[in-house]
C-alpha cells in the first residue's frame, strides 16, 4: 500500500512574528464541472479515509433505500454536530418520527462537540451520550432506514447488514470504481469505505449537479438550506455554506475536506498530520481557485474570514496560518 505520506506537499504555513514556525503538508485537488483537474497539489489519487466527509453521499444511500425526512432532519443526518440542545433535539425527531428509542443508537458516546454546550451538558448533570455525539444524526437515520426498509435494527453497523451494502454501493456509484476497496470502522463505530481523494471530490460534483427531485439533490437542498445543522455557528463548514450560496462542504476528521460549488466545480484534501488548524485556510483558498466568488450573491469578506486564522502571543495576534493553494495555483496558470 503507498503511504499517503508519500508525494505529499506543503499546503499551509503557520507564520509567527514573520518567520515560518511551522508546515502541514497534503493533497489537495480542484475539480472543474466535468471532473478535469484544474490544480492537484500532491497526489489527487492518493487512497484515504474521507471519514465523516462521506456523509452526504452514506445519507443518500439512505433515501435510496426508503427513508423520508424533512429537510432539517435530513440536514443532520448528514452531520458532524456541535451537540446543542438544537442539533439534539432534530436526532430525537428522527428517531420519534420512526418510532425508535434512543437505546436502538449504536454510536459512540461522546460530549457535546461544542465547548459551551458540553459545559452546560454536563452542568445539568450529564455525562457522554450518543445523542450528543457528533454523529447521532447519521445513526438516528440509520436505524429510521431501516424501520422503512424492512432490514433488521440490531447489527446494522456490521459491514454486511444490508444498510451498509447500500452505502458501499453509492460510494462506489458516486466516488468511482476505485472506491471502497477498503473498508474499517470510523470513531463513531459505523463502516468507512475508502476514497480516492479525486473520487471524492468527485462525489461530490455527481451530487450537486444530481437532477431536481433526485436522492442526491435533496441531500444538496437539506445541507445547504441548513448549514447550521451541518455543524455548528462558529464550525468551518457552516460558515463557508453561509459565505458561499449552493455550496456543499463536509468537513472530516484527520484533515480531511471536500466540497462542491452548484455549477459543479469541486475539491478535496486530506491535511498529512490529520490537524484541524490549517483547515480554514485552505478551504477558502481552495474555493477561490474553484471559483466561488463567481458564485452569485458569494461574500468575499465572509470568505476571507473563514480563511483568517490567527497565531496568538500573549493573547494577541503575533502571525498567521497561511495557505500556499493560491501560490501553487498561480504556479500552474
Amino acid at each position: 500500500m503507498v503511504s499517503v505520506a508519500q508525494g505529499a506537499v506543503p499546503l499551509a504555513e503557520v507564520v509567527r512574528g514573520g518567520l515560518v514556525e511551522s508546515v502541514h503538508l497534503g493533497h489537495l485537488v480542484v475539480l472543474d464541472p466535468d471532473g478535469t483537474v484544474v490544480l492537484a497539489a500532491g497526489d489527487p489519487d492518493v487512497e484515504i479515509w474521507p471519514r465523516s466527509s462521506l456523509k452526504p453521499v452514506q445519507a443518500v444511500a439512505m433515501l435510496r433505500a426508503g427513508l423520508e425526512l424533512p429537510a432539517d432532519q435530513l440536514a443532520l443526518a448528514a452531520a458532524s454536530h456541535d451537540g446543542t440542545p438544537r442539533h439534539v433535539g432534530v436526532a430525537r425527531q428522527i428517531l420519534a418520527g420512526a418510532g425508535l428509542a434512543e437505546e436502538s443508537l449504536a454510536n459512540t458516546p461522546d460530549l457535546p462537540y461544542d465547548p459551551q454546550a458540553a459545559a452546560a451538558w454536563q452542568g445539568a448533570g450529564h455525562g457522554p451520550d450518543r445523542l450528543t455525539q457528533n454523529c447521532s444524526g447519521k445513526h438516528a437515520a440509520m436505524l429510521a432506514t431501516c424501520r422503512v426498509a424492512g432490514w433488521p435494527l440490531e447489527g446494522y453497523l456490521a459491514v454486511d447488514h444490508p444498510l451498509q451494502q447500500a452505502v458501499r454501493a453509492a460510494v462506489v456509484e458516486l466516488a468511482g470504481p476505485d472506491a471502497a476497496r477498503r473498508v474499517t470502522v470510523d470513531g463513531c463505530g459505523a463502516p468507512l469505505f475508502s476514497t480516492t481523494l479525486a473520487g471524492l471530490a468527485r462525489s461530490f460534483s455527481r451530487l450537486v449537479q444530481a437532477p431536481a427531485g433526485s436522492p442526491a439533490q435533496r441531500v444538496v437542498a437539506a445541507m445547504t438550506a441548513f448549514p447550521e445543522l451541518v455543524g455548528g455557528d462558529g464550525r468551518d463548514a457552516t460558515r463557508a455554506m453561509r459565505a458561499v450560496p449552493g455550496l456543499l462542504a463536509k468537513d472530516g476528521a484527520d484533515g480531511v475536506y471536500a466540497a462542491a460549488l452548484p455549477g459543479g466545480a469541486a475539491l478535496a484534501f486530506k491535511v498529512l498530520d490529520g490537524a484541524s488548524r490549517p483547515r480554514p485556510a485552505v478551504l477558502a483558498a481552495a474555493l477561490r481557485v474553484a471559483g466561488a466568488l463567481d458564485v452569485p450573491g458569494a461574500d468575499e469578506a465572509a470568505l476571507d474570514a473563514l480563511g483568517a486564522t490567527s497565531v496568538l502571543g500573549g493573547g494577541a495576534p503575533v502571525g498567521e496560518v497561511r495557505s500556499t493553494v493560491a501560490v501553487r495555483a498561480e504556479v500552474a496558470s
